[in-house]
């Protein structure tokens, strides 16, 4: 092996090369033409970057090389089995996030560009979902989507009901969010219409991917379905016993998001040591079931900017999950009151408040708190909560505070609206709480937690201050490496638009990084990806 100075010769470049500057602008316009490779040469005592691309000098001397870097477009990111598997050009998804903030309008932008989009479904009743998978079919004409299931150990008739819905709207993929442990619902949705084809392979129909952030729960995830909820399948003839041999063969999910630090439900996990634990636990589960199908980890909870997707890629990340930069985009069902807010926000502007759907475990979600109240005074309920049995327990100047300020109603007002929500959506709730009068008041406490999301969906002005606005640290880097640039302004996020020049920068990113690596310095400039409008990314792809 010859040597060049310190480095190492890789070997030589014939005439006709073409050649670019070694300067930042030189070196930038290289590596931004990602889908062709780029060769550092040594060059009158210096160095040059040869590419194919225009706009470079044409060397006629054989030039000696001193590093390689592959083309690297955005479609072969990640896992190429990830994006076989669902039928997608791009391994990133937009996440589900709850009560339709993930829109019907989401899901289709993101599947007629390449990518995956969930429906966001949870919080929402059977039928509203329903009216959303019937627009999704009709939209996106058989190009793949997804929907939310979630986890909902206070209301197990409306997880099941969901289950249900997806199985007879033949809807095969979900989005598993919130679990704790495993529940009939998603094990029924997971192995239903399962059977071999004509090689012998199992076919599972109805896939699942599980989104965990705790090791436990995600070693249910990658195991077959347990034994305890297959049996009961069979006896009621949901299954047949075949299929349930099947069953136990397959994983619960074969593709699984680690949850990092992320809006709404969120243990707060750091990237960079949750993934490489999931990737872990991924080849421990394998090795262990020996799936006919490798088990793949992707990544969700940060990814917000070309570092961080390019960080993920390169620790092992099979495919990006992005949530609070979609939520401020114009196709999320959200309000443009909450897209502004969204837009002004940094990554300290954020914190945990009580979750409306598991208030009475304690769970909390991440939200915005920059400019809205709710999380002081969802803790504020919770505390209550803790402290006394039952409304009437209340001190008088206490829950007279809460009536005029928080509920704007007398407590016995809002049972009433309370009740009448809960006959449509639970009955049972209603049930209970008239024997058990702590539940009533926890379901009086979440009618507040669960409107608040609500009024900020609507944009309703005179609740502004209880707005509930699921967020992430992520959003707050999004907005800081975007800031000077056309996607600044709220009106010009759109999902397609952010998602290609997130993966362009890692692309860029990517391959800066390669030649670090093969001890070529990179000028710094270089490595600033600024956004741009798609027609002019899509030039430098060339």
């Amino acid at each position: 092996m010859a040597y060049t100075g310190e480095r190492k010769l890789l070997g030589w470049l014939g005439a006709e090369t073409r050649v670019a500057p070694w300067d930042e602008a030189g070196v930038s316009r290289a590596l931004g033409c990602i889908g062709l490779p780029v060769y550092a040469v040594s060059l009158d005592g210096g160095l040059g970057l040869a590419t194919g691309a225009p706009k470079t000098a044409v060397v006629t001397e054989t030039l000696p090389m001193l590093a390689c870097v592959p083309a690297c477009p955005i479609d072969q990111l990640g896992d190429p089995a990830f994006r076989r598997a669902h039928g997608l050009r791009y391994a990133y998804y937009g996440g589900s996030m709850a009560n339709g903030i993930a829109s019907v309008a989401l899901a289709e932008a993101l599947g007629k560009a390449g990518f995956l989009g969930f429906f966001g479904a949870a919080g929402l009743p059977a039928d509203v979902v329903e009216k959303a998978i019937d627009e999704l079919e009709v939209r996106l004409g058989g190009l793949p989507y997804g929907c939310n299931l979630i986890h909902s150990p206070n209301e197990p008739d409306l997880e099941q009901a969901v289950a249900d819905l997806y199985i007879r709207r033949g809807v095969t993929l979900v989005e598993a969010s919130a679990y704790l442990d495993l529940t009939l619902p998603i094990v029924k949705y997971r192995v239903h219409g399962i059977y071999r084809d004509d090689s012998g392979a199992i076919v599972t129909p109805n896939r699942v991917i599980a989104k965990c952030s705790r090791i436990e729960v995600a070693s249910k995830f990658f195991a077959p379905p347990p034994a305890r909820f297959l049996e009961p399948l069979v006896a009621s003839g949901f299954i047949t016993p075949a299929q349930a041999e099947l069953a136990a063969r397959i994983p619960m999910a074969q593709d699984l998001t680690a949850e990092a630090d992320s809006g709404g439900h969120t243990d707060r996990r750091p990237a960079i040591t949750l993934l490489p634990t999931m990737l872990a636990l991924a080849g421990q589960m394998q090795a262990k079931h020996t799936y006919a199908e490798p088990l793949r980890v992707g990544l969700g909870g940060g990814i917000s900017t070309p570092a961080s997707a390019a960080a993920a890629f390169a620790m092992g990340a099979a495919y990006l999950v992005t949530g609070s930069v979609n939520q401020a985009c114009v196709e999320s069902g959200s309000s443009d009151t909450v897209r502004q807010m969204l837009a002004e926000t940094t990554q300290a502007d954020i914190t945990m408040a009580p979750a409306a759907d598991m208030f009475e475990m304690g769970v909390e979600v991440q939200v915005l708190k920059r400019g809205t109240m709710f999380a002081m005074r969802g803790t504020k309920l919770y505390e209550l909560y803790r402290k006394y049995n039952r409304l009437e327990d209340i001190p008088a100047d206490e829950r007279e505070k809460l009536e005029k300020t928080m509920f704007r109603a007398p407590f016995s007002t809002v049972w009433e609206q309370t009740k009448a929500f809960f006959m449509r959506r639970d009955p049972k709730q209603i049930a209970r709480a008239e024997q058990d009068p702590k539940h009533k008041m926890a379901l009086v406490f979440r009618a507040y937690l669960g409107q608040a999301s609500g009024w900020a969906n609507q944009g309703l002005p005179d609740r502004k201050i209880d707005y509930q606005i699921w967020c992430g640290p992520a959003m707050g880097a999004f907005n800081e490496w975007v800031r000077g640039s056309f996607l600044e302004a709220p009106e010009n996020r759109r999902a397609v638009t952010v998602a290609k020049n997130i993966l362009y920068g890692a692309a860029v990113m990517t391959r800066c990084a390669a030649l670090r690596n093969q001890g070529i310095p990179v000028p710094a400039e270089a490595v600033q990806v600024v956004p741009r409008p798609l027609d002019q990314l899509e030039e430098e792809w060339l």
